[in-house]
């Protein structure tokens, strides 16, 4: 199992107050050196008043944000976490994406899901009905856009286009959708390299308009049933990316104790197929946060 740590989304709010003199820079560099193996960086390029009061969070953008890191940083993965591949046209997408990748010697991973916002859909003027079809077609559009090929598509098409520099990962960054949905299953098995389930009880789970997701019985066996599905094609199996159901010790700022309770659960966590555990801080300031990922990567070295 290999651990990412996603930049604390609770930070961008006051993000100049929580840096408090470090950059992007530092903190890529304290996640590297804890022992991390991923950083991630989440999006919503101009969400809904109603929805930050009820609890949702501003974001950096995750291009220029993880171009800054990779810099500072040499081995370190870097995810978006995740991308709405509905927010821009997939060319775009693509070419922000292997751009990224070259900059960073091939470390990317490209998390992407549909979207649940309307309203973040609605003020940047797509179509929020159509975005399950958009993340389909977009998928193959941007692995041909890599591989240099023309693209034959409804939505997409492209002839007589090349777009260079190509990204440093043969076919390109890896793609890891997200979503419990039976149709996010589904894309997972037939056009991505992982899968990012959803721990989330009901609450949650109306907020999302997804499944619930809250025992790690559920998580075997929707993990189970995406590679039964991959193996049934003829594909290797998915990676799979999971933010633990203990997430709600880091979210109240109990980081020691997540770390022992976490402790205890990691072999359960690999029995149910997770191969990546994301794990993401609440710290107040960057001094705690550089306190908090010590903790963290103290917690899980053992397990890689």
């Amino acid at each position: 199992m290999r651990f990412t740590l996603v930049y604390p989304m609770r930070a961008v709010k006051h993000h100049h107050r929580w840096l408090d003199g470090a950059d992007l820079g530092s903190v890529a560099r304290t996640v590297e050196d804890a022992g991390f193996d991923g950083i991630a960086v989440s999006e919503h390029p101009f969400p809904a008043d109603d929805w930050l009061a009820a609890g949702g969070h501003h974001a950096l953008d995750p291009f220029v944000a993880l171009a800054v890191m990779a810099g500072a940083t040499r081995r370190v993965r870097l995810f978006t976490h995740v991308l709405v591949a509905g927010y821009r046209h997939p060319y775009l997408t693509a070419k922000a994406l292997a751009s990224l990748d070259v900059v960073s010697g091939g470390r990317v991973t490209a998390g992407m899901a549909v979207g649940y916002l309307k309203a973040e859909f609605d003020v940047l003027g797509v179509d929020f009905t159509t975005r399950g079809r958009h993340l389909d077609a977009a998928i193959p559009a941007m692995r041909a856009a890599w591989a240099g090929t023309d693209h034959d598509s409804d939505l997409f098409p492209a002839h007589g286009h090349t777009m260079l520099p190509a990204p440093v990962q043969p076919g390109g960054p890896p793609i890891w959708l997200g979503g419990n949905s039976g149709a996010a299953q589904r894309r997972a098995v037939a056009l991505a390299d992982g899968w990012s389930p959803i721990s989330q009880g009901a609450d949650t789970a109306r907020i999302t308009g997804t499944p619930a997701l809250d025992s790690l019985d559920d998580l075997a066996a929707a993990v189970a049933g995406v590679q039964a599905g991959r193996a049934e094609r003829g594909s290797p199996p998915l990676e799979i990316s999971f933010s633990p159901f203990e997430k709600s010790l880091l979210r109240a700022g109990r980081t020691e104790e997540f770390c022992t309770v976490l402790a205890t659960r990691l072999p359960a966590y690999a029995d149910a197929g997770v191969t990546w555990l994301t794990l993401e801080p609440a710290s107040r300031s960057y001094a705690a946060f550089a306190a908090d990922v010590g903790m963290l990567g103290e917690a899980v070295s053992s397990f890689r």
